[in-house]
Parts: C-alpha cells; structure tokens; sequence
C-alpha cells in the first residue's frame, strides 16, 4: 500500500469517526429549549384592531396562523362591552378551540384606579374588575392584569393600591385566577415602589407583570419620557413577584436585536430569578408593521432565550 493511499485511507477514517459524531453533537443542541414559553398579547396588533381591519374574534386565528402561537393575551378594550356575553364569549371559545389556543390572561384598562385615595372610588374600581375575573375564568384564563395607579404622594397610592389589591385578590382566589400589576407608568413604573407594594399584599394569586420596555415614570412635553427607571433594575426587582413577563420591543437593527433594550442582559436576570412562565410578545414599534414586529420579536425571544 502507498503512503499516498494509506494516508487517503486515515483521513477518510476520520472523517466517518467525524461523521458519527456529528448527529449526536446535533441532537444536543436540538434538546436545548427556552426557559418560558411564548406567547402573544393582543396589544402587538392594536393598530389594526383600532382601524377594525380585525377583531377580537379574529385574534386567536391570527396568533395560530400567522405566527404559529398557541396562547394569547387579550385586552379588554378590544371587546369591552362583553364581558358578560356568554354567547360573544362562546363563539371566541370555539374558535380558540378550532385553532388549537390557551387563553392565558386579560389585560385590564379603564375600569378604575385601584390606587385610588378615595374609598368609595377604590372601591369601585374593585368592583368594575370582577366581571373580568368572571370572564377570565370563564374563557379559561389563568390571569387578569390590573393597573395600581391613583393620585396623591408615593406613599398614600402605595397604601390605597394595597388595600384595592388585596380586595381584588380576594375576589380573584376564589376562583383560582391570579391578579398581576404591570410596570404601566406614574408610581408602578418605579421597581422599588411596585415590589413594595407586593411585600405588603403578599398573596400568592397577587404579582407582577415585568414589561421590559415600561418604566417611564413621568412623561414630558410630546410623549417623550421625562423620568425613567432604571429597566434592568426595575425588572430584577419585580421578578420574585412575576407570573408572567411582558417581552416589549421596538426597533431592531441589522442583527434582528432590540435596539431598546439588550435582551441577553434582561432574559439572563428573567432566568436567573428562577422564572419558567410565560413571556408575551408585545411589539410597539413604527417601523416595522405590526406583523412583522410580532414576527421579529418572536425570534429574537427564541434565539436569546436558548442562548442565554
């Protein structure tokens, strides 16, 4: 046998050896899997339900369909005189049903501060939200998400938003449903306040809802944020009380990363808090349409959340 050949032979050799490691190398990095599950708040396609390109009814075809998403946050501006339709309500569950979706939480706005200084009103604002407890539970929603906001100084909204939470919360246990608190502007877009709040709740069926992208406190002149909390900071400080996480975006650049926020540093804080829930898509962004920003979003959540 030549040189030539028997070298042929030891390359080839190694090659085969090469070969039959590859599929095991493979299927290592196939087994590895995200932390949380995804899933899609409706407020991502609110500009095509406010301009009724869409409904509400539309909703749970799109997330399947379109972006092959199986569980969806819904906002109940979006079918706010329904709450209490059982036949609206049945015809939404049929179509979750034929598109294969969970219905996972509904987001709550315009029934009230909870936070509210003034008894009577905080107790109205309680009492406004338990038809969407009745309602959640009925779509088979495990969560409602609630505002804690009110007027007057940082420590009488923190006491008003206890007393309304726990009430809520009261309510909300007796039907197994979680009630959970955004950072959503003013007072609860402060981490140190909101974590606070939940210290002196202290309900198991009470907790946050970490958006990485809303922590303004205070906004200015055209929109623009006038005081903003720390977000890496603020999301660290809320994730022992989260049941749920709200993956906010913007912008991309080249590299499909969120321009906003540096999802490798907040994912890694999400994680290391022990978290393995649910992270909901939720794209505000302008330049992208909506589609593509849901689009964009989810992949950005996929490949961060195996590397990280």
């Amino acid at each position: 046998m030549t040189t030539n050949r028997r070298s042929f032979l030891k390359q080839a050799a190694g090659s085969l050896a090469g070969m039959a490691v590859l599929p095991s190398a493979f299927a290592e990095v196939s087994k590895k899997k995200m932390f949380f599950d995804i899933s899609l708040a409706e407020w991502s396609l609110h500009k095509a339900l406010f301009s009724k390109k869409i409904t509400n009814l539309d909703f749970p075809a799109i997330a399947r369909k379109e972006f092959d998403i199986s569980i969806v946050e819904y906002v109940n501006q979006f079918f706010k005189d329904k709450a209490q339709d059982k036949t609206y309500l049945n015809d939404l569950l049929t179509r979750c049903k034929d598109n294969g979706i969970t219905n996972h939480l509904i987001m709550i706005d315009g029934e009230g501060e909870l936070g509210a200084t003034d008894a009577p009103e905080r107790m109205k604002a309680v009492e406004n939200h338990h038809r969407w407890v009745e309602c959640a539970k009925y779509l088979g929603c495990k969560t409602i998400r609630v505002n804690a906001a009110g007027k007057g100084t940082a420590e009488e909204v923190s006491q008003a938003a206890v007393e309304g939470l726990s009430k809520l919360g009261e309510f909300a246990k007796t039907m197994n449903i979680n009630v959970i608190v955004e950072n959503h502007g003013g007072y609860s877009s402060n981490g140190q306040w909101l974590s606070g709040v939940m210290k002196q709740v202290n309900m198991k069926n009470v907790g946050t809802l970490p958006d990485f992208g809303n922590f303004c406190i205070k906004r200015g002149s055209g929109g623009t944020c006038a005081e903003e909390y720390d977000r890496y900071q603020g999301t660290a400080e809320l994730m022992p009380f989260a049941k749920g996480v709200s993956a906010k975006t913007y912008t991309f650049d080249e590299n499909g990363n969120c321009v906003e926020t540096d999802y490798n540093r907040i994912l890694k804080i999400v994680k290391e808090s022990g978290f393995k829930g649910i992270a909901g898509i939720e794209y505000e962004g302008n330049k992208l349409d909506e589609y593509e920003g849901i689009r964009q979003t989810k992949a950005l959540l996929q490949r961060v959340g195996i590397a990280v």
